[in-house]
């Protein structure tokens, strides 16, 4: 995910961190079904999803004593990172009591802030593998789409329901690490494109060493190392703005790092892209098409749909681009189109793309830089496990999705939304959106055009201004516009292109207008 030149903590209250399985408390996995979609037809999987190992209690190994007491470690216990590792212990998680976790059928409710025996703030939970407690679930989304219902209605400004993807160890580190016993059934392994500092353990070992309290939450600290892996942030949004934003890697797989082996943000120095290559509807020039009332009426749900295609239209060509549309009441509806001096106008992401935004939003080029399109298609191919997260942000207070960031700032690319500059600050947002929540269903991986169909309804806004998007429904004799889905078996939509693109198949289930 997105974050500025600071590092960015996870906020957890009063909770702690480990490597060993614990006793104390059960471990229930709760179950959470979601559609693997091929040419005929959708298959239901049956999952589960569990809890990061940084939310959890950890204690001895022993006896009920913490580990990690607000944000001291206990010096008996951890003298240092092996010794630590060994003498403590993650426990099982009361998902609904103390996280603000539940799941029903296809569907996951992660609530904001929960007040039980001790506050807790937010969460980070990863799919688990069908059948497996010990293994997460991998995806390879090359010449795939992946789609899923929504619910930000509840989102205000400053906090982010992030759904995405990270190039962790399928077993959480077990297999490389074997002072890791605990594995991805408590959750462990995390790593994205930012090689956060605030994880607690990192290759089996505790992140002790120069472990410094965050002086900006009092929460939460971070330590010498950092975790580092490529990622994929599908969903980055709350009712305001919304963001697709790939982050590749030089490192094909969790990795630690420290000093200069660590990325920052706009350097090229490091293993990781930090910046990535965004697409934000507000932040590229349409400012009517995602929010309450406009095209995407973010007081419904609705379904989004983000698509990536390869050089030869199989799963084992090159990553070429990434596309996006959305599905509400009935009518599938195209991503906007770019509206920003200097940049083609286009509604994907390519390499193209990328590098007109980077020059017309003078930003460092580290997406390029660091393997671009084809280095995050790279870890796909070796499998990317899904997380689902709901979080606000004690770096910048989630300005750089939903408000000017820079705050003074007037350039091209530095307004990414309405919400005002001073708004996000997580001890107001947690006082004032205690209730706030995310919803997350319906979850379906498959062939391109496999896993939505459009239908007749009416768009749920109605745009302002000049439109840049196109919605699209399935009246017959429509014309589909540039980018649509012009055909495909069990296509209902328009058939005959916008004027300067014909209709083009890349499957038996895809065909696209294409320029």
């Amino acid at each position: 995910m997105f974050r500025s030149a600071a590092l960015v903590s996870f906020t957890f209250l009063a909770v702690a961190y480990g490597q060993q399985a614990g006793t104390l408390t059960p471990e229930t996995h709760p179950p959470l079904t979601w559609q693997q979609c091929t040419a005929s037809g959708c298959t239901t999987q049956t999952s589960a999803v569990t809890l990061d190992a940084n939310w959890r209690w950890l204690h001895s190994t022993a006896s009920s004593t913490n580990c990690y007491t607000g944000n001291t470690w206990d010096a008996t216990l951890c003298p240092d990172p092996a010794t630590c590792a060994k003498n403590c212990a993650l426990d099982g998680a009361d998902y609904s009591g103390t996280y603000g976790v539940t799941t029903s059928g296809n569907a996951l409710t992660l609530k904001f802030v929960t007040q039980s025996a001790q506050t807790n703030v937010g969460s980070r939970l990863y799919l688990m593998a069908p059948g497996s407690t010990t293994q997460y679930q991998t995806f390879n989304l090359i010449n795939q789409e992946f789609t899923f219902d929504v619910d930000v209605s509840k989102l205000p400004c400053g906090l982010n329901g992030a759904l995405y993807f990270s190039q962790m160890d399928k077993d959480g580190g077990v297999g490389r690490f074997p002072t890791n016993t605990a594995g991805a059934k408590y959750g462990t392994g995390y790593c994205d494109s930012q090689c956060p500092h605030d994880i607690k353990f990192i290759d089996g070992a505790a992140n002790i060493q120069g472990w410094a309290p965050a002086s900006n939450n009092g929460n939460t600290g971070t330590g010498q190392a950092g975790s580092c892996c490529a990622e994929m942030d599908i969903w980055e949004a709350n009712s305001i703005s919304s963001a697709v934003t790939p982050h590749p890697c030089t490192v094909t797989q969790q990795t630690s790092c420290s000093g200069a082996t660590c990325s920052s943000a706009n350097s090229t120095a490091g293993v990781c892209d930090q910046a990535g290559c965004d697409f934000n509807s507000y932040r590229l020039g349409d400012t009517n098409f995602y929010g309450p009332g406009m095209t995407v009426d973010t007081t419904k749900p609705f379904t989004v749909v983000t698509q990536f295609v390869s050089s030869n239209n199989q799963t084992t060509g090159t990553l070429t681009g990434i596309r996006r549309l959305y599905v509400q009441n009935g009518v599938v509806i195209q991503n906007s189109m770019t509206n920003i001096p200097g940049i083609t106008a286009t509604n994907e992401i390519t390499t193209a793309f990328c590098q007109q935004q980077k020059t017309a939003f003078g930003d460092t080029d580290t997406f390029d830089q660091k393997g671009g399109l084809t280095a995050m298609g790279n870890a796909f191919a070796d499998g990317m496990v899904l997380v689902l997260s709901l979080w606000d942000d004690y770096a910048v207070n989630m300005l750089w999705l939903d408000s000017d960031y820079p705050t003074t700032g007037t350039a091209p690319g530095d307004k990414r939304g309405t919400c005002s500059t001073s708004s996000g600050v997580p001890k107001d947002v947690e006082s004032q959106s205690p209730n706030a929540q995310v919803i997350y269903s319906n979850i379906k991986v498959g062939p391109l055009g496999s896993t939505y169909s459009s239908g007749t309804g009416t768009p749920s806004g109605t745009p302002t201004g000049t439109p840049t998007g196109t919605p699209t429904g399935s009246a017959p004799g429509a014309t589909q516009s540039v980018y649509g889905q012009c055909g495909g078996i069990g296509y209902g939509g328009p058939t005959a292109c916008a004027s300067g693109s014909t209709c083009e198949t890349s499957s038996p289930y895809y065909s696209q207008c294409l320029p």
